[in-house]
């Protein structure tokens, strides 16, 4: 699903990015559940500071969140919980990421499982999530995209929760 969101941009780069599990529900520019089959639902929801997953009892943050330092790591596992998380940070050269940007968009566009939110002012002003509905180890599991244009920045992410 693409949406346009009418609020500004307020991302600046992404290390200005911070991961938080836990804590409550942040306001919301737009918000899509799914219930997936045989399994959770789940609440994207697109902040004016990047994005939020509620998957059951877990939640994750990954925004510009204010007097939060920003530490978003490049991987996190905690067996307890069964919580993984990746990170990435791109720079592509020359048009690469306008031209990402638009493939992104193009691919979740019609996905039942994402949700794709461009902020006014830069159509490669995106944050993106997608779920993957069947994990073969029954894991809940999505990505998400986070298009910084002033920077020229690409931060991708990868969540798996096995339950």
């Amino acid at each position: 699903m693409l949406v346009t969101l009418h609020a500004p941009y307020v991302d600046t780069s992404a290390a200005d990015l911070s991961l938080t599990l836990g804590g409550p529900e942040r306001p919301a520019l737009h918000v899509r559940e799914l219930t997936l089959p045989g399994g959770p639902t789940l609440r994207l929801r697109l902040l004016g500071a990047s994005h939020q997953v509620v998957c059951g009892d877990l939640t994750e943050t990954v925004a510009c969140l204010p007097g939060r330092p920003p530490a978003l790591p490049t991987a996190l596992h905690d067996e307890a919980t069964g919580y993984r998380f990746t990170a990435v940070v791109l720079r592509p050269p020359g048009d690469g990421l306008r031209a990402r940007v638009a493939a992104l968009r193009a691919d979740l566009a019609g996905d039942p499982y994402a949700l794709v939110g461009v902020f006014p002012g830069d159509p490669d002003a995106v944050t993106a999530l997608a779920v993957r509905p069947r994990m073969p180890d029954g894991s809940v599991a999505w990505r998400t995209w986070h298009a910084y244009p002033q920077t020229n920045e690409l931060v991708l992410t990868e969540t798996a929760v096995t339950r």
